[in-house]
């Protein structure tokens, strides 16, 4: 996006000159003749550098540099002034102006000055992301796995992180790695130098949620002392992710689909919209579809979002895949606790591939990690992995015919299903053609369940 500037000078014949210069070398230019105005015009735009004359017909300059800086300390402000005017143009620079430039002056020195602040500014806001990128581990934006799943979901965001401004919906289960997707459009993106904004629509009180994603006028409502950026305008120029917006609530959801619709929106408050410039990614582990149907979720919302689905397979669907986190969680695990452990032996390996893991990616790495904390020897054996694996997840067990009276409630999903498949096959006198019939599935799906668990006839 163009840096943006606003001129702040009530001689027209300057103004109009400085106007015309500063577009023809390719920013975007708004001018104002007074402070009053001056003020309305950063409220409706987002503006990174001010030349602010210091005296003005309705406010004197420093006084406006000072409302400036409550509103946002990171606009820089350039202060133009005579030269009888030199003491009190140092003294604005130490209440927060960037600059000072004497008049009369050459173009060719404001030009140079303008060039040196905006480098500065961006140098700055280089630093930031870079601090918060060295905060995001690597794994945060990698997807790791080999599996035909993963390998599926890779080449999409691949292809999704190539277009500038297309909604991204993301869906699967909790622990799947949908914040994880969502880093990886994002930082292999155009966008990728700045800001990806996170929030979780579900962690913060429907009250609270707006003013979070739209900031809010001062006076907007009893504790509202200051005006406040949201998210949207701080991610201007690149990503925000919408965590659980299954549970957003109508409202604003109405207000979600404004912005992907027109770009802009108002803060709580506010009188004048905003124009942002933001890719939205939502996530969601409910079926939205569903959810529409009910009424609870706008259907016009969701078909925007859905422009490009991720669908994040379940690890219990990336079999292949869990040897291989589990040896990568070992190596993180290793130089955080100090510890030397080479893998896990042949009896855990059995055990994690065989659990269904419910909680995903990051029950396993959950797990990993408090087998690494309890091993003193070279291997994690099952000993040291929860009894919930040990006992459901097939350690030592061999198909058993068990009839419904024996399926107890606390059974898992995964479990039933499995001593179903077997209890039909056996039938069938494990004539895959008929159970598929029976089942009501294809042949290609029984045979991924038969591998998922691991069902044989010996």
């Amino acid at each position: 996006m163009k840096p943006s500037i606003l001129i702040i000078e009530d001689d027209d014949t300057m103004r109009e000159t400085l106007s015309h210069v500063l577009k023809r070398d390719g920013y975007e230019v708004y001018s104002e003749n007074s402070g009053s105005g001056a003020l309305s015009m950063i409220k409706k735009n987002i503006i990174d550098l001010i030349l602010l004359d210091m005296r003005l017909p309705d406010v004197d300059g420093l006084e406006l540099l000072k409302k400036i800086k409550e509103f946002d300390t990171e606009i820089l402000v350039i202060m133009m002034t005579a030269y009888s005017d030199v003491q009190t143009a140092v003294t604005a620079m130490k209440s927060g102006a960037y600059h000072y430039i004497n008049k009369p002056f050459e173009l060719e020195e404001l030009k140079l000055l303008i060039e040196k602040g905006l480098e500065t500014k961006s140098l700055i806001n280089e630093l930031r992301r870079f601090h918060r990128l060295q905060k995001e581990e690597d794994q945060n934006s990698r997807l790791f796995g080999n599996s035909a799943q993963i390998q599926y979901v890779k080449e999409l965001i691949g292809m999704i992180s190539k277009t500038n401004k297309t909604s991204v919906l993301i869906q699967g289960e909790s622990g799947t790695g949908k914040e994880v997707a969502a880093n990886a459009i994002h930082y292999n993106s155009k966008r990728t130098n700045k800001p990806l904004m996170k929030i979780n629509c579900s962690a913060i009180p429907d009250s609270l949620l707006e003013s979070e994603l739209f900031g809010y006028e001062k006076g907007a409502f009893t504790d509202a002392k200051t005006t406040r950026k949201g998210l949207f305008e701080l991610a201007d120029g690149g990503t925000i992710f919408l965590d659980e917006i299954g549970d957003m609530k109508p409202l604003l959801q109405s207000k979600i689909l404004r912005v992907i619709e027109n770009q802009s929106f108002m803060r709580v408050g506010g009188e004048r919209e905003l124009k942002v410039d933001v890719r939205i990614i939502a996530a969601t582990n409910k079926n939205l579809e569903s959810l529409v149907k009910e009424g609870i979720f706008r259907n016009d919302l969701y078909y925007r979002l859905k422009v490009m689905v991720v669908a994040m397979p379940p690890l219990r669907d990336r079999e292949d895949d869990i040897l291989l986190l589990s040896n990568l969680f070992i190596e993180e695990n290793n130089k955080e606790y100090s510890k030397n452990i080479k893998g896990l032996s042949d009896e855990a390996k059995k055990v994690v591939v065989h659990y269904p893991w419910p909680g995903n990616v990051r029950e396993l790495k959950n797990v990993i990690e408090r087998a690494t904390i309890l091993t003193d020897q070279p291997f994690i054996t099952p000993k040291q992995l929860p009894f919930e694996l040990r006992q459901n997840g097939g350690y030592g067990r061999k198909n058993i015919e068990l009839d419904s009276t024996q399926i107890s409630e606390s059974m898992p999903l995964e479990e039933v299903e499995k001593i179903h498949l077997y209890n039909v096959l056996k039938k069938l006198d494990w004539n895959k053609s008929k159970a598929s019939k029976s089942l009501g599935i294809s042949r290609a799906t029984l045979r991924a369940k038969i591998k998922r668990y691991h069902i044989s006839d010996n």
